[in-house]
């Protein structure tokens, strides 16, 4: 594939609270669609575009996310880090910004949202960003606005507006928590360690400087035992 990444951030702490009970006993990341773990599908699609390692931060049932990376054809190009109370996802990024610095472009993603699109396609749409815009977020179009964060957009496709969650957002273009950045948003996050969620305080504090990508094929947040009942219901992984 061409312009991709070298490395990525895949966040796969979360709690899952609202998938309970299912996630009394099995961590979000690791919930199944079509019989494979959520997790599984992020690593099969990015490792093969072509990204060389992906970073996946832990701490929910830890001991089942680091077997199941141990066990993936992949092993040897995971690395795992954990943490004992979650940093949020900006404070994950910010706490290992080491780890990206030094690679160029970067991609990160909730491991817990249910996602497939051409990932050649999203590395040369960023590649082709305006100028200005520091990072590329991929959209998605929603049936629960009110639930997402909302983008507006400009006639180029840069986020000029924010809505996160709001009660009666202006559309349903969300942002998908899927993003492509480069090493300059690594300076501001660690400038700024209020910074807890990446969606919530990153994001909106600096729109006009984020492109977007739309993904036409899937994209879901399987956040409550309906969605994951949808995804069952709707999902195709392509595996050609």
């Amino acid at each position: 594939m061409t312009n991709t990444p070298s490395r990525a951030l895949l966040l796969s702490g979360g709690l899952g609270t609202r998938l309970r009970p299912l996630t009394d006993t099995v961590p979000k990341c690791l919930v199944q669609v079509r019989g494979k773990p959520v997790l599984g599908y992020w690593i099969d699609m990015l490792f093969g575009a072509g990204v060389e390692r992906i970073l996946i931060n832990t701490h929910y049932l830890p001991e089942q996310v680091e077997k199941y990376c141990n066990n993936s054809d992949w092993c040897d190009r995971i690395d795992l880090v954990h943490e004992d109370q979650l940093l949020g996802t900006a404070g994950t990024l910010r706490t290992n910004h080491e780890y990206f610095r030094s690679q160029g472009t970067f991609f990160v993603a909730h491991a817990d949202n249910l996602s497939v699109f051409d990932p050649d396609a999203y590395f040369s749409a960023h590649m082709g960003r305006p100028t200005g815009c520091i990072g590329t977020i991929m959209t998605f179009e929603t049936d629960q606005p009110q639930s997402c964060g909302i983008l507006e957009l400009d006639a180029q496709g840069v986020v000029q507006s924010v809505f996160e969650k709001v009660a009666n957002p202006p559309g349903n273009l969300a942002n998908g928590a899927v993003f492509l950045l480069e090493t300059e948003i690594l300076d501001w996050v660690c400038a700024n360690p209020a910074a807890f969620d990446f969606c919530g305080d990153v994001v909106p504090s600096m729109a006009g400087k984020w492109y977007t990508f739309f993904n036409e094929t899937f994209h879901r947040d399987i956040g409550t035992i309906e969605a994951l009942k949808k995804a069952e219901s709707d999902f195709v992984w392509n595996t050609e």
